[in-house]
């Protein structure tokens, strides 16, 4: 019986189990630490409604509206994220899973920008 057998040792080193490229990974993480705001998502409907919010949020804060979508799943998984849309403001996931509402992503992006 195998119930009680030794476990087998896990593939390490990214978050895709190892099917992606060293280089893939690095671009990846050069993506995440880059200052600015993100959508997380497959470009959905759900997605694009919290860029929307986000960038009404920003021009109510008197920022600049420029929004990132990064719809590649090797990127959104090294932000550890599995549930989109989300968003991430200065390389920092403050919410994932849901479309937010205006006001809401406006205390969200203050709360890591002020």
């Amino acid at each position: 019986m195998g119930l009680f057998g030794k476990k087998t040792e896990e593939a390490k080193g990214c978050c895709c189990g190892g099917s992606c490229s060293p280089e893939k990974m690095e671009q990846a993480e050069a993506v995440k630490s880059a200052k600015g705001v993100k959508v997380l998502g497959s470009g959905c409907a759900k997605c694009h409604a919290l860029e929307d919010a986000a960038r009404a949020a920003l021009e109510e804060l008197n920022m600049d509206t420029t929004i990132d979508h990064v719809t590649d799943f090797a990127q959104i998984a090294a932000y550890g994220v599995m549930t989109t849309p989300a968003l991430v403001v200065d390389g920092k996931v403050v919410s994932y899973g849901k479309v937010l509402k205006k006001d809401e992503a406006k205390a969200l992006i203050q709360k890591v920008r002020g």
